[in-house]
């Protein structure tokens, strides 16, 4: 069985390549076709030899470096996409990949993180974030309808839609109007070791952009004093430092093998951003170590209240405090193994299972 695989942009490793690595292990022959490629980022996880990229690739980097700017083209272009002779064509999508053209005899199986949150669920959130007032409002509003438009013929195109949480199966069937099923994406709990004991810090794995909303952990570690540790990079560092007290580092990106450490010394991982599944909560839990977490999107699907963490339920300092001190209270409460336990429940293995599985039942 000839299979490619097809993906937004490589120009950062997130969760979502880490699936789409994941992807890459179990079909290692699968050419791999993507918008956008940063080899100086990508190239160790998927070698430039194995990407087909579109023809935006042609543009200058300063250009490529500020994709959004190519937005309205991005339709276009993932349609263009040839992807024949393939029997299978698997898509991880967040929001072109969906939207590739195959011939009728190819099979297209769409592993979707989220139909894009800029044009549906989150595109006010991002007028703020972007800061984008008064007249400049009457371009973007045309884009948004231009992309939803296209967004909803394209909805159609996959034989069949996995979802990696039941956040984004309902998003999924509000927008595109198809059903789906959850397949939560792979966390490979075989590196992490759980450790009983702390180093009395509390940890944030993040990328640093206003969404995320670590800015809420910054004034709440600001208030109390305690000392917080956060690693990741991002466009909203640079603020987040200028704000943050002597008691917080700022450790910019680390390799995985550092993040395992840190993860297995630190209290208790926070989590203070809504996200569709949210793969770190899980890998702290794989150490051992309780969450605390927002309570919406996928955290409530990986965050057992009172056995592997807490939740606070308003994008508030008071209520991420009040979440924090419950977590505190009960920490004599979460059982290190039990906590691991748990988080085996979203391994690797159990993903490439049910990925085949429903393949199988598609081909």
């Amino acid at each position: 069985m000839k299979v490619a695989l097809v993906h937004d942009f490589l120009l950062k490793l997130g969760g979502a390549e880490r699936v789409l690595k994941v992807f890459s292990e179990m079909y290692p022959e699968a050419p791999i076709y993507t918008l956008l490629y940063d080899e100086n980022v990508c190239g160790k996880v998927f070698p430039k030899e194995r990407v087909n990229y579109s023809r935006l690739q042609e543009l200058p980097g300063f250009i490529r470096k500020r994709h959004r700017l190519l937005t309205s083209r991005m339709p276009r272009v993932v349609e263009d996409l040839d992807l024949a002779g393939f029997d299978l064509v698997l898509s991880s999508s967040a929001a072109y990949s969906h939207g590739i053209i195959v011939p009728v005899e190819t099979k297209h199986v769409c592993y979707c993180h989220s139909p894009m949150r800029y044009a549906w669920d989150h595109a006010s959130e991002y007028l703020k974030e972007n800061k984008i007032k008064g007249w400049k409002k009457i371009p973007y509003a045309w884009l948004i309808r231009q992309l939803r438009e296209w967004d909803q013929i394209a909805a159609d195109r996959p034989d069949k839609y996995l979802a990696n949480s039941v956040t984004v199966a309902q998003r999924l069937k509000k927008y595109y109007k198809v059903g789906s099923e959850v397949v939560f994406p792979p966390v490979d709990v075989s590196k992490f070791r759980v450790t009983e004991s702390h180093q009395d810090y509390f940890l944030i794995v993040s990328t640093l952009t206003p969404y995320k909303k670590i800015d809420l952990a910054v004034q709440l570690f600001n208030k109390i004093g305690r000392k917080l540790v956060i690693i990741g990079d991002g466009s909203h560092r640079q603020y987040l430092e200028a704000i943050a007290g002597d008691n917080i580092d700022f450790l910019g990106f680390k390799s995985d093998e550092d993040v395992r450490e840190y993860m297995q010394n630190c209290r208790a991982l926070l989590f203070p951003g809504e996200d569709d599944f949210g793969i770190v909560p899980v890998e702290a839990m794989a150490c051992g170590k309780p969450v605390l977490a927002f309570g919406k999107g996928g955290a409530l699907e990986t965050v057992v209240e009172g056995r592997t963490g807490e939740f606070f339920y308003e994008p508030t300092v008071e209520s991420m405090e009040d979440g924090l001190a419950r977590l505190m209270y009960n920490e004599r409460n979460y059982k290190p193994l039990g906590i691991r336990r748990h988080a085996n429940q979203f391994s690797r293995e159990e993903f490439e299972k049910k990925i085949r599985k429903e393949i199988a039942n598609v081909i």
